[in-house]
């Protein structure tokens, strides 16, 4: 959800179809926040914003370095995860539709990121969440 670098500031959930941005918090830690919010806000009350694990999302602006390094384009459709339990250890991720990962203390500051779908374990409903993120992805471009 939120990595352990990030409890000690305030948070909340994500929602669908919610645009993020990946932002270096005043603890030095990397995770994602609200553009709204940064422009809003007093930077230290700026709420991490938490995904749960195997929410789809679209990631954007992907620098050329780690295009190359990953195999992928400027834009991917990727699922949101988590690559370890170990306690104080950086486990936030995001798995790109050929198997690679990165954490996203990797990103870089200002990447978009928009929220496609949050699975739910009352209605998963896997065919409407690809719709819609087909959808998004095609009306970007």
């Amino acid at each position: 959800m939120c990595d352990y670098s990030l409890m000690g500031l305030p948070s909340r959930l994500a929602v669908e179809r919610e645009e993020l941005v990946v932002h270096r918090f005043s603890t030095g830690t990397v995770g994602l926040a609200s553009p709204g919010d940064l422009t809003t806000m007093p930077i230290n009350r700026v709420p991490a914003v938490c995904i749960a694990p195997g929410a789809h999302l679209l990631l954007q602006d992907i620098p050329p370095f780690l295009q190359r390094t990953l195999g992928v384009q400027d834009t991917e459709p990727v699922t949101f995860t988590q690559i370890t339990a170990k306690t104080n250890s950086h486990r936030d991720a995001f798995r790109f539709a050929n198997g690679r990962e990165i954490l996203l203390q990797e990103l870089i500051g200002g990447q978009r990121v928009w929220v496609l779908d949050i699975p739910s374990g009352d209605n998963p409903r896997p065919d409407a969440a690809e719709a819609e993120r087909e959808r998004v992805f095609a009306g970007m471009f």
